[in-house]
């Protein structure tokens, strides 16, 4: 999924999440970096900035700022929550239902359209995983792909272990196209014993 990311924006990972904005340079982002008070290293980190700080960092055309501008309303805003059902009983064993609300702040905007991505040889659409796994046996426990535009509500399964506990899971939602804006969620299931079944 990460790869993804990479070979879409044409960037690396360990690079500043600033390069994917258009106009960006290497020098341009290590001056945000640098930036006096608060470090800008993700595009939330520039939205959020005030408007003559902004342009006094970047230094840009207004047309230039313009594309910056179009970029920044294009960048996934998304709210996520979630919801174990019938968490609160849970055995071991049991088939458990995630529920996951998404809701995307479109800025003004009727859909979310192709990505920004010039160094990719063709247009592109977004697309995102959610992925329920344990790190600490390092199982993979429920993945799911999504299209999203403005709400969605998805319902991941899994089942959990035969020994009873609680159990700590990651709830991980990622973008096939943007460097980030990926969420990780932890959760905790008190797993309780199974029931004995009824040989009577």
């Amino acid at each position: 999924m990460e790869t993804s990311q990479m070979i879409t924006q044409g960037v690396w990972e360990r690079d500043s999440r600033l390069l994917q904005l258009p106009h960006f340079t290497k020098e341009l982002a290590k001056r945000c970096q640098g930036n006096p008070g608060k470090s800008i290293e993700t595009v939330f980190d520039l939205v959020e900035m005030e408007e003559n700080e902004r342009r006094e960092l970047l230094q840009m055309s207004e047309s230039l700022l313009m594309d910056i501008y179009g970029f920044c309303n294009q960048y996934p805003d998304i709210d996520l929550t979630y919801d174990v059902l019938d968490g609160g009983k849970v055995r071991a064993g049991d088939d458990v239902t995630l529920q996951v609300t998404l809701e995307r702040n479109l800025e003004g905007r009727t859909e979310v359209g192709p990505v920004f991505a010039p160094r990719y040889p063709k247009d592109k659409e977004e697309g995102w995983w959610l992925v329920v796994g344990d790190p600490k046996s390092n199982q993979l426990l429920a993945i799911k792909r999504v299209t999203l535009q403005r709400k969605s509500r998805i319902k991941l399964n899994f089942t959990t272990p035969a020994e009873a506990g609680t159990r700590e899971y990651t709830l991980y939602f990622m973008c096939d196209s943007y460097l980030g804006c990926d969420e990780e969620h932890t959760f905790a299931l008190d797993v309780k014993e199974a029931m004995a079944e009824d040989n009577s």
